[in-house]
C-alpha cells in the first residue's frame, strides 16, 4: 500500500510537473484529456484491488510489476492532465480532483470498515503464517493510509489550483493589473 501511495500521490505528480515544465520550455502543445485520465486511473485502481486480481498480482512478480507500472502511468496521465488545465477551465481540474479523491477514499473506507479480511490469499501466498487479526489490522492500516494520504494530496492540489484560478479571475476583472503587467 505504501508503494501505491508513494507512486500515485508523490512520484506521479512530481514527474508530471517536470514533464509539463519541459513541454512548456519546448513550447510543445499538449491536450489533457482530463476526464479520460481520471476514468482510467479510477478503473485501474479498483480493478487491481478486486480480491482475485490483487491475489494473483501478489503471487506473480510479472503481474505485480504490471500493477505498479499501470497504476503509476495512469496516475502520471491524470496528474499531467490536471496540470495542463489553465485559465477559466481550472474548475474542471478541481472537479476531477474532488471526484478522484472521494472514490479513492471509498476504497480506503472499505479497507478500514470491512468486517473481515478482503484479501486472505495475499499474505498466505507469501509463505507467512499470520493470524486473521494481524491481517485485518494490516488491511485497516492500509485503508487508513489511503484515507490520510490520497485526499491530502488531492485537497492540497485543489487548493493550489483554486488559488491560481482566483488569481486569474482577479487579473481579468482588474484592468489596472493587466496594464501593470503589460508594462504600460
Amino acid at each position: 500500500m505504501v508503494a501505491h501511495i508513494v507512486l500515485m500521490n508523490a512520484c506521479a505528480p512530481l514527474v508530471a510537473l517536470a514533464y509539463i515544465w519541459i513541454r512548456l520550455k519546448c513550447r510543445t502543445p499538449a491536450r489533457s484529456f482530463l476526464f479520460s485520465a481520471m476514468a482510467a486511473q479510477l478503473l485501474l485502481l479498483w480493478a487491481w484491488h478486486a480480491p482475485p486480481v490483487l491475489d494473483a498480482a501478489m503471487r506473480s512478480h510479472f503481474l505485480h510489476l504490471a500493477m505498479q507500472v499501470s497504476l503509476f502511468l495512469s496516475a502520471f496521465w491524470f496528474w499531467s492532465a490536471i496540470f495542463l488545465v489553465k485559465g477559466h477551465r481550472r474548475w474542471r481540474a478541481i472537479l476531477a480532483l474532488l471526484i478522484t479523491g472521494k472514490i479513492f477514499c471509498l476504497l480506503g473506507v472499505l479497507f478500514v470498515f470491512a468486517p473481515r479480511v478482503l484479501y486472505p490469499g495475499v499474505l498466505s501466498g507469501h509463505g507467512t503464517a499470520h493470524s486473521p487479526a494481524v491481517t485485518l489490522a494490516d488491511q485497516q492500516l492500509a485503508g487508513l493510509l489511503m484515507i490520510a494520504a490520497c485526499p491530502a494530496t488531492y485537497v492540497l492540489a485543489g487548493i493550489v489550483i483554486a488559488a491560481l484560478w482566483f488569481d486569474d479571475i482577479s487579473r481579468m476583472s482588474d484592468p489596472d493589473v493587466g496594464m501593470r503587467e503589460a508594462g504600460a
